[in-house]
């Protein structure tokens, strides 16, 4: 589950879409739901990072994309990003909260916050495509979730849509 409060993230709707994000990442049933987890990780074969002071800032070979990738946490936000938005938003470390903190901004960068408060799910999701690999139409040549999928993640992390 997110770790940020409901108050900070704009209500439950919200907080449903950060655990749809990290279901759809791959993220949210390894380690400490998601927020250690290294690309490339899975249930299965996880591999975590040890502590919150800063983005672990490792970057993972992975052979079979052709790339190699930083993407770290729960949202799996490159090094690069993390950089820019720590600063941006004043954060001293890439704890779980900070990295909620970070998806939210993210989202709020495609203009879909008001779309999730309101229920407009899908919406948002077509939105935020350009900033996370594993949404339907990104494009990034990775795994891309199907809407119903996600749909399905949201409400059983208790979103309402529309």
């Amino acid at each position: 589950m997110a770790r940020i409060s409901a108050i900070e993230a704009g209500g439950r709707n919200v907080l449903a879409f950060l655990d749809m994000l990290a279901t759809s990442e791959g993220t949210a049933t390894i380690g400490d739901d998601g927020y250690n987890v290294l690309v490339g990780s899975t249930p299965s074969s996880p591999r975590l990072f040890a502590s919150y002071a800063d983005h672990p800032r490792v970057l993972v070979d992975l052979p079979r994309l052709g790339i190699k990738s930083s993407a770290a946490g729960r949202y799996q936000v490159l090094a690069r990003y993390y950089d820019a938005y720590s600063q941006q938003l004043g954060l001293s470390n890439f704890g779980p909260i900070n990295q909620d903190r970070i998806a939210l901004q993210l989202i709020r960068e495609c203009k879909a916050l008001d779309d999730i408060r309101r229920g407009y799910v899908a919406t948002a999701i077509r939105k935020c495509r350009s900033r996370w690999a594993s949404l339907p139409g990104a494009g990034y040549g990775q795994h891309e979730h199907q809407l119903d999928t996600l749909l399905a993640a949201y409400h059983a992390a208790d979103g309402i849509s529309i």
